[in-house]
């Protein structure tokens, strides 16, 4: 477990963290909580079953990545598990939805949907949180310190 939390105090890490989990919360919230002009959960699983024929499990297992997962990157917490979950939800996304748009967002309105370019962003910000963990002011921080880092105790 220590070696799934364990990361540097990174601010570098940290950034990429806060900014990950903080674009992908609102996504997460309008699919669960019906927050941002969202569907909520029973809507959002729904769509996902009915119209986009994705099995049920899966449209759950994106709400939890989504929503969850941004917040354990938000404080730190399973980051590297989080990041995974995350980047999954960006792959199937981009298989699912967006490959056909082509890689650029539709900034002009001119096309049928958006690209792909946020997905890889987000892809990439995922793989380094994998490799570097969760930075400086985390939950994985504090629980994932070696044995040498925490402070001796005082015989009582």
């Amino acid at each position: 477990m220590n070696r799934l939390l364990y990361t540097e105090n990174e601010y570098g890490a940290l950034i990429v963290r806060l900014a990950l989990g903080i674009v992908i919360f609102p996504h997460g919230a309008q699919k669960l909580l019906g927050w941002f002009g969202g569907n909520g959960f029973a809507g959002t699983i729904q769509h996902f079953t009915e119209n986009m024929g994705i099995p049920y499990a899966l449209a759950l297992l994106v709400i939890i990545a989504e929503f969850f997962g941004s917040l354990g990157l938000i404080v730190g917490a399973l980051t590297r598990i989080a990041a995974f979950g995350i980047g999954c939800v960006m792959i199937g996304a981009i298989v699912t939805v967006h490959w056909p748009h082509g890689f650029f967002m539709n900034w002009s309105g001119n096309k049928a949907g958006e690209g792909f370019e946020f997905h890889i962003l987000a892809i990439g910000m995922c793989l380094a949180l994998m490799l570097r963990g969760a930075g400086a002011f985390s939950i994985d921080r504090i629980l994932g310190k070696p044995k040498s880092e925490n402070p001796p105790r005082r015989p009582a």
